[in-house]
């Protein structure tokens, strides 16, 4: 039987505990199975009651791009060292006086007043550590994102929208069949809970982990609005649940996963219903070819979808969402490509990045949103100073490239600076634990979290005690 508390509305507190409740009771309840009454929407009116205090009106969405890319080429080009340091790709005036970005970030050039780049972050890692960086190594090793839905519960209590979301490219293109490489295999890692439940790791809307289970999402990207289909998963998921003794085995991941077709929230991941003015000022499908960019062992998983996964960050943070990550892959840029410049990989993802971002700054602006969504971009590390043997440049821990945009905070500046050869911070270093200071401070009151006592301990004292990036709040 499972046992459910009832919150009276007004005064936003659990009033009593019912009686158990059978599992064919609680499916009577509301038009579709669950749909009117559904266990993560009461679990999520308690969270909502009880996060009141600490929870800030703000969404996050964290850009990584993963492999690494190459703090010179991206926000740092230092034009005036010599040729086997400075960036292959030439660098664009700013908006910003003296303030220059790779030749491929053109329109980012054109907003920077609506950005900090921060030039002397270290994410500290010189290999593929995507959680050592999305954990900024605190005790319990749990991604932001998993914290946010820890503190503000798995589902908003409106929308039934998972509060931890994870955008692959798959999400918005159906049948990809990207291949397997170093990317795909540390992929969790930039979502995981951690010592938390696991069931706080990100939802994937395009399947995987307890979403190939009984409850899986078998329904296809941009076939949500099928009924007849919708209702045969919804018999297959309902059929499933009362074979069950009661629902106390369906975990808070599977929920999600039932929410998302019984509650609507499938709304959110059509992008079908955006105009096609929006879908096209997103579009970056005709800046390369997939098949251009993939025959590179290291670009696997490099797909022309980056400003579509971006606008579906949007229309989730809209639908409630509070933590996106978006994964964009194939910045391992040892070398890539025979061109007189090599690094080739740049003049493809590059121009995809700036291209998608600037849609995306611009587009919260027209929309109202640009304080209530925080953009981060980042990735595991930076890239050696000095070009390589075969043109291009390796792992590297002690610079890496740091963005901001919206949220509140301050724009329109670059936080810190890099010597010379952009080999180390010549200013204060700044390190994962202080780009999550920003995002938990943008995201929660820390002071009424520390005393809600909503995470362990030695978690709170972690956030509690760092400090944000100068110049930022």
């Amino acid at each position: 039987m499972l046992s459910i508390t009832q919150i009276d509305p007004a005064q936003r507190n659990p009033v009593r505990p019912s009686a158990g409740w059978s599992r064919r009771e609680l499916l009577r309840v509301g038009g579709l199975g669950l749909g009117g009454l559904t266990l993560p929407g009461l679990l999520s009116a308690r969270a909502e009651a009880d996060s009141a205090r600490w929870l800030r009106d703000k969404s996050v969405v964290f850009l990584f791009l993963q492999g690494g890319p190459a703090h010179i080429e991206l926000f740092d080009p230092k034009m005036t060292a010599p040729p086997e340091f400075h960036s292959v790709t030439g660098e664009v005036a700013t908006r910003l006086p003296g303030v220059t970005f790779g030749g491929n970030f053109g329109q980012l050039a054109q907003r920077a007043d609506r950005l900090s780049v921060v030039r002397s972050y270290a994410s500290g890692n010189s290999g593929h550590t995507y959680q050592k960086v999305a954990s900024a190594n605190n005790p319990a090793q749990a991604t932001m994102g998993a914290i946010f839905a820890r503190v503000a519960g798995a589902n908003h209590p409106q929308t039934g929208v998972p509060h931890n979301l994870l955008v692959l490219p798959e999400a918005v293109q159906a049948g990809l069949n990207l291949k397997k490489n170093f990317e795909t295999n540390a992929l969790p890692g930039l979502t995981s809970a951690g010592s938390l439940s696991k069931n706080l790791a990100a939802f994937n809307p395009v399947g995987g982990g307890q979403l190939k289970q009984n409850m899986e999402l078998k329904i296809p990207v941009g076939r949500f609005e099928d009924r007849r289909l919708l209702l045969t998963q919804l018999d297959r998921i309902r059929r499933t649940v009362d074979r069950e003794d009661s629902l106390g085995s369906v975990d808070v991941y599977q929920r999600q996963a039932f929410d998302v077709i019984a509650r609507g929230v499938a709304d959110a991941f059509d992008l079908s219903r955006e105009s096609s003015e929006t879908v096209a000022r997103y579009d970056t499908s005709s800046l390369f070819r997939n098949s251009e960019v993939q025959r590179w062992g290291d670009m696997r998983r490099s797909t022309n979808l980056l400003g579509r996964q971006m606008l579906l960050a949007r229309r989730l943070c809209e639908a409630g969402c509070g933590f996106v990550t978006v994964s964009d892959c194939g910045w391992d840029m040892h070398s890539n490509g025979n061109s007189p410049k090599n690094l080739k990989g740049m003049d493809w993802l590059g121009p995809q990045v700036d291209h998608a971002v600037a849609a995306f700054i611009d587009d919260l602006e027209q929309r109202g949103l640009t304080d209530r969504i925080l953009l981060v971009v980042t990735g595991e590390m930076g890239r050696t100073p000095r070009i390589n043997k075969n043109g291009g440049r390796d792992h590297y821990g002690n610079l890496t490239s740091l963005l901001f945009a919206g949220g509140g905070l301050q724009m329109g500046q670059v936080i810190g600076q890099s010597d010379r050869h952009a080999t180390e911070p010549l200013s204060r270093r700044f390190g994962p634990e202080h780009m999550m200071s920003v995002i938990m401070r943008t995201l929660f009151d820390v002071g009424e979290l520390r005393l809600a006592q909503r995470l362990p301990q030695e978690l709170t004292a972690f956030i509690d005690r760092t400090d944000p990036i100068d110049g930022l709040m």
